[in-house]
């Protein structure tokens, strides 16, 4: 470097502190793993999504002023719309290479969700979210909410028939709010169902407010996941106190940079051959029509299936009706996603755990925990199944009554009988582990005895191995409170870190 560019990076270093922040941060460790890259997946869906999203507000109108349409789409023209719903039109067939970045969008909108999904469960089964990581799992958790709701609001944009049927279901959920339900209806859509403002109101949410919050928590998320230190799942030399990996810089921060183009090229490619959301087979939103097989995307379809299964009960108190077929589920569904929420506090409050946890637990290790998780997913799949009881119905040639009814029972039936399973699965392959750890691995090899016996050879497994079958806390959910130990690897200890026995 020549003197005058030392001269300015020290002017630089003096006054920001750059050379010491680049020591520390751009040298620190990340574990390698596939599971890890689930996060930064949704990371590189999201600035997929910006970038995406700022080309489309270049040339979408979000008003609900009627205009008649003369575009290149013949079908429609001459039919009066709003204008939201004919520039729609004409980012798909008159702005160039409008579509694609449109389904682009889309696609990359709906993966965006399926990876925070994903990413949350992977973080719930492993036991990442405890102390002290519970307010980055919080963030985490937010991020998927709002992304839900996003979700919503974009795919409203167009005042399409499918979108807009989806509005009036959104209209009635918030008219059965007892009290409020009208004051809440009236301020989200500017006045009576569909009303004139609601489109420009979701455009600002949907490209100003959500995404603004979401890139604040996506920021704070990272910094926490910076601080915190990378968890990692246990092996030789891996402690609460180290993190085994590569460095951000260079290796992890070129891996990150080929991932992010990889990303984005899949999305490209599924943008350029699977069509989505084709606004113009649907037509413009009307007041007295409904589009059929309405579903909203896959990440909603629960709350529908919510609302489906529910009997059509209603009741009056002081002269007021109360609509419980639509009121039970508007409770219901936060209350899921707030399970979750709030999961990790549950779990240090009935278990006792106040300890650091910086290594992650195998699924196995944590029968109860792990039995919740696919419980809770198994409802979240069947509620899925029920926001589309009418194409299951039609598909599979059913009474839609059956489907309904198959729902609302499986409700109260399949998640217990998941518990139950997934609970005695994990305990079972438990008892797998300690046969390994005692015993071996069974080679195959039958040897006979000098009195006669023949038995089976069995091989002593590596201590690598051996190190990731006990490397592990004792479950508190199974020993009540005793505080939980850190196990210490060895070919003969499991669990508690003494020699095997049962437990639990």
């Amino acid at each position: 470097m020549s003197a005058g560019g030392e001269r300015l990076a020290g002017w630089f270093d003096g006054r920001l502190g750059i050379h010491g922040l680049g020591r520390k941060y751009l040298r620190k460790v990340f574990p390698d793993h596939w599971s890890f890259l689930l996060g930064e997946i949704c990371l590189y869906s999201f600035v997929v999504l910006v970038l995406t999203g700022v080309y489309l507000t270049l040339f979408f109108h979000p008003s609900m002023n009627e205009v008649t349409y003369q575009g290149s789409y013949t079908p429609l023209n001459g039919v009066r719309m709003s204008e939201a719903y004919a520039s729609t039109l004409d980012i798909s067939f008159d702005v160039r290479g409008g579509l694609l970045i449109r389904q682009i969008h889309h696609w990359a909108a709906l993966v965006f969700a399926a990876g925070m999904l994903t990413h949350m469960m992977r973080h719930f089964f492993t036991g990442s979210f405890r102390k002290p990581r519970e307010v980055n799992w919080l963030f985490g958790w937010l991020l998927l909410l709002l992304g839900l709701f996003e979700g919503l609001f974009g795919y409203s944009l167009p005042d399409d028939l499918l979108s807009g049927t989806g509005l009036r279901f959104v209209h009635g959920a918030l008219l059965s709010v007892p009290v409020v339900g009208t004051y809440l209806a009236l301020f989200l859509f500017g006045g009576e169902f569909p009303g004139d403002d609601v489109v420009a109101r979701f455009y600002s949410l949907h490209v100003l407010l959500i995404p603004g919050i979401m890139a604040a928590l996506i920021v704070l998320h990272l910094v926490l996941v910076v601080y915190h230190k990378h968890t990692q799942f246990a092996g030789p030399g891996r402690t609460e106190r180290n993190v085994v990996g590569a460095p951000f810089m260079p290796v992890y921060l070129a891996k990150a940079g080929g991932f992010f183009f990889l990303v984005s090229g899949v999305l490209a490619l599924i943008a350029a051959v699977a069509t989505i959301n084709p606004v113009w087979s649907y037509g413009p939103y009307r007041a007295d029509q409904v589009s059929t097989g309405a579903q909203p995307d896959w990440y909603l379809g629960f709350a529908e299936g919510l609302v489906r299964i529910m009997p059509g009960w209603e009741i009056t108190l002081w002269g007021h009706t109360l609509v419980l077929g639509v009121l039970i589920p508007v409770v219901v569904f936060p209350l899921l996603l707030v399970f979750i929420g709030v999961y990790p506090f549950l779990e240090a409050r009935f278990t006792g755990d106040r300890h650091e946890h910086h290594l992650l637990d195998r699924p196995r290790d944590r029968p109860v925990r792990t039995a919740v998780g696919a419980a809770w997913i198994s409802l979240y799949l069947l509620l899925l199944a029920g926001g589309g009881n009418d194409i299951v119905a039609t598909r599979f040639h059913l009474s839609i009554n059956t489907v309904t009814w198959t729902v609302r029972i499986g409700v109260f039936v399949v998640p217990a009988v998941v518990l139950v399973v997934t609970r005695r699965i994990c305990l079972g392959l438990r008892l797998r582990d300690r046969e390994l750890v005692l015993h071996g691995r069974a080679t195959g090899v039958i040897r006979r005895l000098p009195h006669g016996e023949y038995v089976e050879v069995h091989e002593p497994l590596d201590q690598a191995r051996l190190h990731t079958l006990t490397a592990h806390e004792r479950p508190g959910e199974l020993v009540g409170h005793e505080p939980a130990r850190r196990a210490v690897a060895g070919p003969l200890r499991y669990g508690n870190g003494r020699t095997p026995g049962r437990s639990g």
